[in-house]
């Protein structure tokens, strides 16, 4: 099935049930007891920078646990794969020395991402997709690392423009079918995230659909930046999102009334793949399979959503109940069409009509 025909029959899909995204890649390979020398594999031995935490670049060194990692996430009912590329952009590799092999990183992960759900096609039948992971970088264009120097920047629009078209170049060619720009702490970010997208269309001339994802960091419902969710959506609307959604941070529990908020105002697609809850004392996380279930079969009886997932300290087996408990649900209506101005600063700002 070519990415074409993939992405017509994804979104049928989408128009009948609540489809599944994958849960976590960072906090699931915790528990395969990872060495330094799985990072730095033979390819790396010699690197001066240690490699361990670097999860992108098992992509390199360990393929076969990344691909048994998409693997498990399939058999739990995942009907969109995301890569293995959360900080595959030259800022966030460079902390590694290995910026020079992002494009490499990007294409790689998708194709082994594309491989597994391949697979899972050739036996069933279903269309599985994959989505290009873009995370948020290590660095903010909005704020400053210094509190005493509130005009510096460690990063500029252009150049983190330019190391995300590097990074979704590598995903088109890898084969991916969304671009999945997710964990948003910061709008500017995503806004040159959107910029390297459109710039990678242009010389591609392939045109992948967005998916927009933000973070709200704390209970006062606003993203780092400052930003409410509906003044979030305002910002991105322009870019005509297949999705948009809210991941990480907090747990289920906290992030519904946002959710909310979310689903009265966007007009397409909403999806949530929260924490399994606040990380605790030992930085685990408390929300099992069993709980989680039960605040998406909550949500998705209450119309807010149309994908659900999982971000930190998710399991296959938390796709699987969450997938259970979606099941059968008439998935959430997209809003009408507002044709009034709609802006945005850390408010909404919605033009009367």
């Amino acid at each position: 099935m070519n990415r074409e025909k993939r992405l017509a029959a994804l979104n049928a899909e989408l128009a009948k049930r609540i489809l599944i995204l994958d849960g976590s890649m960072g906090a699931y390979l915790q528990g395969f007891g990872l060495t330094a020398e799985d990072f730095h594999g033979a390819r790396f031995v010699d690197h001066r920078t240690p490699l361990k935490g670097d999860s992108d670049v098992l992509t390199l060194t360990r393929p076969e646990i990344i691909t048994q990692v998409h693997e498990a996430y399939i058999a739990a009912g995942a009907d969109i794969v995301s890569t293995n590329t959360f900080t595959a952009t030259p800022i966030s590799q460079a902390e590694y020395g290995l910026e020079a092999l992002v494009r490499e990183m990007n294409v790689e992960s998708a194709r082994l991402a594309r491989a597994v759900c391949d697979r899972a096609e050739a036996a069933d039948g279903k269309p599985r997709a994959v989505a290009g992971s873009v995370g948020p970088t290590t660095k903010l264009l909005s704020m400053s690392p210094e509190v005493g120097d509130p005009g510096r920047r460690d990063a500029d629009f252009d150049g983190m423009a330019a190391g995300y078209k590097e990074q979704i170049l590598g995903l088109i060619d890898g084969g991916a079918d969304l671009l999945l720009i997710e964990t948003i702490t910061d709008t500017l970010n995503a806004k040159s995230a959107l910029w390297g997208a459109w710039e990678a269309f242009d010389k591609t001339g392939v045109e992948l659909p967005l998916w927009i994802s933000g973070t709200i960091t704390d209970r006062s419902g606003r993203t780092l930046s400052g930003q409410t969710v509906e003044a979030f959506y305002n910002s991105v609307r322009h870019a005509n999102p297949w999705a948009v959604g809210l991941n990480c941070a907090l747990g289920p529990a906290d992030m519904r009334a946002f959710l909310a908020d979310l689903a009265r105002v966007a007009e397409c697609a909403v999806s949530a793949y929260p924490n399994a809850g606040l990380p605790n004392a030992m930085g685990g996380y408390d929300e099992t399979p069993h709980s989680m279930e039960a605040h998406y079969a909550e949500w998705a009886r209450a119309g807010l959503l149309n994908i659900a997932g999982g971000c930190c300290g998710t399991t296959p087996e938390h796709i699987t109940h969450m997938k259970h408990a979606v099941e059968g649900v008439k998935p959430r209506a997209a809003a009408a069409h507002d044709a009034r101005l709609k802006l945005a600063g850390l408010e909404p700002f919605n033009a009367a009509a």
